[in-house]
C-alpha cells in the first residue's frame, strides 16, 4: 500500500476545485487536486457542441485571472474548458488528472483516507468534494427502459448535435434551460415535442447590449437576495436543486417560432412502448432526449452526513458534524450564483478560509 499525506485533498478539478486550490495557495495552505478526467476542462468539452455559457465573460473569470474575451461576449464551452486548463497552468496548481477516488473514509485520530485503487491511498486533514453543482450521474425515470427498442434514447450528457438523433419526431423531456436549448436546436432538423413543467424565463435577451443593466440587476438578486440566509432564498433552494433554473437564452417565443410543440405535462409512464403524459396522452416519437438533469452519487463517501434527499448536510460547504469535510461548487451552496461560474470565487474563498482557520489535525497519525 502506497500512502501520501496532504493537508487538504480536493476531489474534482472543475472551476470549483481549481478556485478552492487557488484560494488555499493564497493562504499558504498546501493542497492537492485530483481529477478523474484525463484533462482539465473535459467536463465542459463533453457538452453539446453549441453550448455557450449563460453569463458573459466579465462574470466568467476565476479568482486571479479574468476571462480573455470581451466583457459582454459569451464564451463557448470549449473556450471555457481551455481557460480552466490554462488557469491551472498559470497558477501552477497542484493537479493530478486521471485519478479517481474510489472511497473516502474517516481516519483514526482525525482527518480522512481516500482510496485511489491499485493499492494507493491519500490521507488528509481536510477534504473538499468538488464534483459538480448537481452531480454527474444522469437522472433517468425508472420507466425509461420500457420504451420500444426502435425509439432512440439519449440523455443530455450524451447529446452533442442534431445529426446524432435519428430522423423523425423527437420528444425532449425536461424544460429547464438545457432542455429548451436542445429542443430549440433540434427543431432546425426535426419535429420536436418539449414536455415538462414551465420553469419560467429570464424576460430579456442576455446577449443584447440594451439589457446590461437588467443583467447586472439579476446578478445582484441572485447573489445577494436569493441565498440561504433569506426566507425567499431558502424557499428557492429546493426549487433550483430539484427542477433546475429558468429558460435563459431561449424563450417561449423562440420555441414557438421554430414550431416546437410545447406540453407542460410531465412524462408519467410508458404504455405499449410509447411515452405517455400525465394527462393520458400517448406520444408517437422516434427518439427521446432526456434533459432530466443529474443526481449526486455519494455512495463512495462512507460518512453519515447525507440527508434523505441525498444532499450533504452542509452550510456554505462546511459539514459541521464531520470536521474537515467540505463541499465546493454545490448548487445553492450559498446562493443561486453558486451554480454559475460567477459564484465560484465567493464560495471557494469561504471554504479556503475555513480550512485555514482550522489548520492541520493535531496529533493525527
Amino acid at each position: 500500500m502506497t500512502t501520501q499525506h496532504i493537508e487538504t485533498l480536493i476531489i474534482g478539478g472543475g472551476q470549483a476545485g481549481l478556485a478552492t486550490a487557488y484560494e488555499l495557495g493564497r493562504l499558504d495552505r498546501p493542497c492537492l487536486v485530483v481529477e478523474a478526467a484525463a484533462r482539465i476542462g473535459d467536463q465542459w468539452r463533453n457538452q453539446w457542441d453549441s453550448l455557450h455559457l449563460y453569463t458573459s465573460a466579465r462574470y466568467d473569470g476565476l479568482p486571479g485571472l479574468p476571462f480573455p474575451k470581451g466583457a459582454w461576449e459569451f464564451p463557448g464551452k470549449d473556450e471555457f474548458a481551455d481557460y480552466l486548463e490554462n488557469y491551472a497552468l498559470a497558477w501552477n496548481l497542484p493537479v493530478r488528472t486521471s485519478t479517481r477516488v474510489e472511497s473516502l473514509d474517516a481516519r483514526d485520530g482525525g482527518g480522512y483516507v481516500a482510496d485511489l485503487g491499485g493499492g494507493e491511498q491519500i490521507t488528509c486533514d481536510h477534504v473538499v468534494v468538488a464534483t459538480g453543482p448537481l452531480g454527474r450521474t444522469p437522472a433517468l425515470p425508472a420507466f425509461a427502459d420500457e420504451l420500444a427498442p426502435t425509439i432512440q434514447q439519449l440523455h443530455s450528457s450524451e447529446y452533442r448535435r442534431p445529426g446524432q438523433v435519428q430522423p423523425g419526431r423527437v420528444l425532449v423531456v425536461g424544460a429547464s434551460h438545457s432542455g429548451v436549448d436542445i429542443a430549440h436546436e433540434l427543431a432546425l432538423t426535426h419535429e420536436v415535442v418539449l414536455a415538462g413543467r414551465d420553469c419560467g424565463q429570464i424576460p430579456w435577451r442576455i446577449e443584447s447590449r440594451f439589457n446590461r443593466i437588467g443583467f447586472r440587476g439579476v446578478v445582484f438578486v441572485f447573489k445577494h437576495v436569493l441565498n440561504r440566509r433569506t426566507p425567499v432564498g431558502r424557499k428557492e433552494m429546493d426549487e433550483f436543486r430539484s427542477h433546475g433554473g429558468p429558460m435563459i437564452r431561449v424563450k417561449r417565443a423562440d420555441l414557438a417560432a421554430r414550431g416546437v410543440e410545447r406540453r407542460t405535462e410531465r412524462v408519467a409512464r410508458v404504455e405499449s412502448g410509447r411515452p405517455v403524459l400525465e394527462d393520458g396522452t400517448g406520444l408517437d416519437v422516434d427518439a427521446v432526449v432526456w434533459c432530466t438533469g443529474f443526481r449526486h452519487r455519494f455512495d463512495w463517501i462512507h460518512l453519515p452526513v447525507f440527508g434523505d434527499d441525498g444532499w450533504p448536510r452542509e452550510f456554505r460547504g462546511e459539514v459541521a458534524e464531520s470536521p474537515g469535510l467540505w463541499f465546493s461548487g454545490l448548487s445553492f451552496q450559498y446562493s443561486v450564483t453558486s451554480m454559475f461560474v460567477l459564484g465560484t470565487r465567493r464560495d471557494a474563498k469561504y471554504v479556503a478560509r475555513g480550512i485555514a482557520r482550522h489548520g492541520a489535525v493535531r496529533g493525527a497519525a
